[in-house]
């Protein structure tokens, strides 16, 4: 018991230590638990290999939490990319990763077996960065996960398969003069593991296999509803979580006894599941437990790591490497040419899928098993699936440094000609500026529209809305569009430092001019209002204002009141941000500036106190003759 708290200790210290540091660093939190793993590997010695067996079980959860956010039909949209760019993908990988062992002088059989151990990436860390960057719904983003899925449906026949490419094991005569092969005690060894399809026929097995699908997919649709009400009823909220956990242990229990791929089957649970309405109390029952065991595998990945082997071999070992990552990221490349997956997309896409997967470690274990690879081999080929893991990380850097650099590059593409000048100029077509833009319009004013994303433009062009292509925030296309005659200037940029710069310079240059900008955040708002904006918009502080106006007609405010005290608020509001910007120092985070906080306080008091004095003046001049009001259940945009 004592070795078991001092190992979680480490563990956990480790983790806290290292993950906000490397966050901090813009490292991201996967090489932070890898760089933890490698830090205790020679703490935990033998007990890392232990832990990987329960930490894989964060992937499983993972894949469960994917599939519940992805309907059926979602999935059947993604069969294309599914059957060709992941198939392509395992295909083409493998056959040029098996060509480079097979020159290297490997057995065919063996470097067929190497070939299809590399094709595969790896699902826990591609997926958990992409889901941190927000790159889960890019065009990347989606095309990797095709890729990740199929390569994981693509585990189960490549298990099929390896134990086929087995060298001859060596003969050994035993003191009875019998004559044993090396494979015999790995099968005996497995011959009493829990097997549902073992000693079958091929027709009994494919029979089995389908059969457990087809629970998996029943019991999805028709008993977790029940089961949930049931539970519904005890009104005890770990007994959800239990439940969750229930689902996801069971399903994988059940895939394991048939041979097939734990994740695969609580991916398939999680598809059936994505319409039910228990969804999102499945997704926040289980989110901290797939982030605990992701972190613990992670760690367990570097914690493996064998410097020992890797100093024997150090050049031999990181040229392998090198090689497999290179070979992969020219197949990922064709392959983004061939189904025209472009720009950032294209370097998403073969930088997050270069390196080999965590289903390398289980692969090379059962290939060694089954005699298909050698002891020292096998030791090679799990440093560089590490090692490769370990490269990952610094690979999505190098995406968003090449991400920036082509954003750079658009932006100084050639500019559009601006032929017209207008009354309005605003600079960002987002939503924001596009409702500006159509009530201007609407109301007879000319405007000129200007935005950096020539995609944009050119999506506006197609419905009927005339922009130009330009970066906003440059003198000579401000001018052109008209600065020196137009009477507003709408700023609508989505980046807080561009936005800054376009109303610094336009109130230099223009006085006069009435500067409308929309700001982030309340120190967004103090940066505008230094530089001269003359009305400045917070993106959601209007639509706050609506909700709660709602929210006050509903408790039994009447329109008028709930109107009375919205209005009141706004303009309390904006009174007192004036106010704090003057005591806003852009050179102090505002939670460690004494005076803002304290006239923030102060404001908070002032406003309470301001709102119940008007609704006791409501009460006294006979305002609620109704009392309570009945709420409006209509639908309201």
């Amino acid at each position: 018991m004592q070795e078991t708290l001092l190992l979680a200790t480490l563990l956990l210290g480790a983790a806290v230590i290292a993950v906000p540091l490397a966050s901090r660093l813009g490292l991201g939190s996967v090489l932070g638990y890898l760089l933890a793993g490698i830090a205790i590997g020679p703490l935990i010695g033998a007990e890392a290999a232990e832990l990987q067996h329960v930490a894989e079980f964060g992937v499983v959860l993972m894949l469960f939490l994917i599939g519940l956010e992805l309907e059926p039909r979602a999935l059947w949209g993604m069969r294309h990319r599914l059957v060709g760019l992941g198939g392509l993908q395992i295909a083409l990988s493998a056959t040029l990763i098996t060509l480079l062992f097979a020159g290297l002088g490997q057995p065919l059989a063996t470097a067929f077996a190497i070939g299809l151990i590399f094709a595969l990436s790896s699902t826990a860390i591609v997926l958990q960065t992409l889901s941190e960057k927000g790159l889960m719904q890019t065009a990347g983003g989606r095309n990797t996960f095709s890729v990740l899925l199929t390569q994981d449906i693509a585990v189960i026949p490549m298990l099929a398969i390896l134990p086929l490419l087995a060298l001859r094991a060596p003969v050994t005569i035993t003191q009875d003069g019998s004559m044993t092969r090396a494979t015999d005690d790995a099968q005996d060894a497995t011959h009493h593991s829990m097997s549902l399809v073992e000693g079958l026929p091929g027709w009994g097995v494919t029979l089995v296999t389908i059969g457990a699908v087809a629970a998996v997919v029943l019991v999805g649709i028709y008993l977790t509803r029940p089961v949930f009400r049931y539970i519904h009823q005890a009104r005890l909220r770990e007994m959800y979580t239990a439940f969750a956990l229930l689902i996801v242990v069971s399903i994988a229990a059940l895939m394991g006894l048939v041979g097939l791929s734990a994740a695969l089957g609580t991916f398939l649970a999680g598809v059936v599941l994505a319409n039910s309405e228990f969804r999102h109390e499945l997704e926040s029952d289980l989110e901290p437990f797939k982030g605990l065991l992701l972190g613990l595998f992670f760690i367990t990945v570097g914690a493996g790591i064998d410097f020992g082997t890797f100093v024997q071999n150090p050049v031999g070992i990181l040229a392998l490497t090198a090689a497999i990552i290179a070979l992969k990221a020219v197949v990922l490349y064709a392959l983004a040419v061939m189904f025209r997956i472009k720009g950032r997309a294209r370097w998403l896409f073969v930088l997050s899928l270069a390196q080999a997967g965590e289903f390398g470690f289980v692969l090379i274990a059962f290939s060694l098993q089954q005699n298909v690879l050698s002891e020292g081999l096998a030791a090679d080929l799990l440093l560089v699936v590490a090692l490769s893991m370990l490269v990952t990380p610094l690979m999505f850097i190098l995406y968003d440094r090449l991400s920036r650099r082509m954003e750079d590059h658009a932006l100084s593409q050639p500019a559009d000609d601006i032929d017209q000048k207008g009354t309005v100029i605003i600079a960002g077509i987002g939503r924001f500026g596009q409702v500006v833009n159509r009530l201007v319009q609407s109301s007879g004013f000319s405007t000129v529209v200007l935005d950096h994303s020539l995609q944009t433009v050119q999506l506006m062009r197609t419905f009927g809305f005339k922009g130009f292509f330009g970066d906003p925030t440059r003198p000579d296309i401000l001018h052109a569009a008209g600065l020196d005659d137009a009477s507003v200037l709408v700023v609508a940029l989505d980046s807080k430092e561009a936005a800054v710069k376009l109303v610094t310079y336009a109130r230099a240059h223009r006085p006069d001019l009435h500067i409308v900008a929309r700001a982030r955040d309340r120190v967004h708002v103090y940066e505008l209002y230094n530089a001269g904006a003359n009305d400045i918009v917070r993106e959601l502080f209007d639509s706050s204002l609506r909700a709660g106006r709602y929210v006050l007609e509903n408790l039994g405010l009447s329109e008028f009141e709930a109107a009375e005290a919205e209005m009141n608020f706004y303009h309390y509001d904006r009174h007192i941000l004036r106010e704090l910007a003057e005591v806003w120092d852009p050179d102090i985070p505002i939670s460690q500036n004494p005076a803002y906080v304290e006239r923030a306080r102060a404001a908070n008091r002032d406003l309470e106190a301001a709102l119940a004095d008007r609704l006791d003046q409501s009460e006294r001049i006979g305002r609620r003759p109704g009392g309570r009001t009945p709420p409006d259940t209509r639908p309201r945009t």
